[in-house]
């Protein structure tokens, strides 16, 4: 009975100590984690079995979805699954209010989970057995929430253009994926993932270019500045979105950020903020910022639990984490992995808590310098994951995301480099 259990707690948290670092730095993502683990499955893992792999690999995966949007926060960087959602979250930072930001994070991914295991009972329930209508309006749906960002957008023209450019770059970067080859052989290359310079471009670096001069300004919390019924609402909104992107095929979690602002939006005042939600910053307007980061955060992680559902109704693998799980001999009863899940989602709230107190480290950091040391960075870690074609990609990716700030709107059109191959791919095209 002993042995039983530490073969299980064990790796589970082993999972959650990887889940942490692969959330705190910046262009590692939880795939990347969960490969490492499948690769030292003959070694030292292989002592606790096929089961602490799974426990391992979930916990990973869960944990991750709490904790990437710390550096999203204080560095404004990114990954696939925070694309969106580190736009506002790092402007309160700018603001002093980078702590609450990612306790608002938290709080969005904790709802996420509860939120996220009923609509996966439904799911379950109900969706496998019209899995191919499911498949076939994928396409449809996602023409729908593109059409809506941009009508609904300060500039439709405007918009329709960056949409499209950059449809046509993720097009290109995703067709030529396997040119992405690591620097390194001690980086799998199934870990080389062109998502990661394409939305660190669009996203990261085309914000951190045009960052201002001064300093950092002190970080302090003073409480989570949105009513509770707001919280209620922008996280049943996102755990919605990232459910359905969850189980629609193809579809990323960056897909599920598009959903959500095309009824949150984090730069104008909305029905899902409280009157106080407003932070008088340089444009006055920052009043849908913590509605937005709410749901959005609920999106990543609701979408981890249903993508387990997937996998295990449909045989589907909706991420690099899955596809990982699916090389194992013996997959574990359901149960017992929503168990480890959401044993690793406690663990992951109380860490994100914990971390959202390290802004304070960067009180009156040059805030120019430190973009600059974040562009460095990311540029080398793109070069050492993914190789010359994913530095090429970065550059591309940055100088359309900075055609938003020349031309003044706003950047979440920038997406279209991930609904565009994923609504070819729906129709068979690309």
């Amino acid at each position: 009975m002993i042995s039983a259990a530490i073969s299980v707690i064990i790796p589970l948290f082993i999972g959650i100590i990887l889940g942490t670092i692969s959330g705190l730095i910046p262009g590692i993502h939880s795939n990347t984690a969960a490969g490492l683990i499948l690769s030292a499955g003959t070694g030292i893992f292989a002592v606790y079995g096929e089961t602490g792999l799974a426990v391992c690999m979930v916990a990973v995966l869960i944990v991750h979805t709490y904790l990437d949007i710390v550096p999203g926060t204080f560095f404004g960087v990114p990954d696939a699954d925070t694309a969106l959602s580190v736009l506002p979250a790092h402007r309160l930072c700018l603001l002093g209010h980078g702590e609450e930001a990612v306790r608002l994070s938290a709080v969005g991914s904790a709802y996420g989970t509860v939120f996220g295991l009923a609509i996966l009972s439904v799911f379950l329930l109900v969706l496998p057995a019209i899995q191919d209508m499911i498949d076939w309006w994928s396409g449809i749906i996602l023409i729908i929430v593109a059409g809506v960002l941009i009508v609904w957008s300060e500039s439709p023209e405007w918009s329709f253009a960056v949409f499209s450019l950059s449809g046509i770059l993720g097009v290109f970067a995703f067709e030529y994926s396997w040119l992405c080859v690591p620097l390194t052989d001690a980086i799998s290359p199934s870990s080389a993932s062109v998502l990661m310079p394409l939305l660190t471009g669009l996203f990261g670096i085309s914000v951190l270019i045009f960052s201002k001069k001064g300093s950092m300004p002190p970080q302090t919390f003073d409480g989570l500045h949105i009513e509770r019924r707001s919280i209620l609402k922008c996280s049943l909104i996102g755990t919605f979105a990232g459910s359905v992107v969850g189980w629609l095929p193809g579809l990323s979690n960056a897909s599920a950020n598009a959903v959500i602002a095309s009824f949150v939006r984090f730069d104008e005042p909305q029905s899902c903020e409280s009157e106080s939600d407003s932070d008088g910053g340089p444009d006055g307007r920052l009043d849908g910022s913590r509605g937005y980061i709410i749901a959005a955060s609920a999106a990543n992680t609701a979408n981890a639990f249903i993508s387990i559902g997937a996998f295990y109704a449909i045989m589907r693998m909706r991420n690099g984490v899955m596809a990982a799980f699916s090389h194992l001999k013996e997959i574990p009863d359901l149960t017992f992995v929503i168990l480890a899940a959401v044993t690793a989602a406690i663990s992951g709230y109380i860490l994100t808590i914990g971390f959202s107190k390290a802004g304070r480290i960067f009180s009156d950091v040059n805030v120019r310098s430190l973009g600059i040391a974040v562009i460095v960075f990311m540029t080398a870690i793109t070069l050492l994951f993914t190789g010359i074609f994913g530095l090429f990609i970065l550059i591309l990716a940055s100088v359309v995301g900075s055609l938003t700030q020349i031309i003044d709107i706003r950047r979440v059109p920038c997406i279209g480099a991930v609904m565009i191959p994923v609504i070819l791919f729906s129709f068979g095209i690309l």
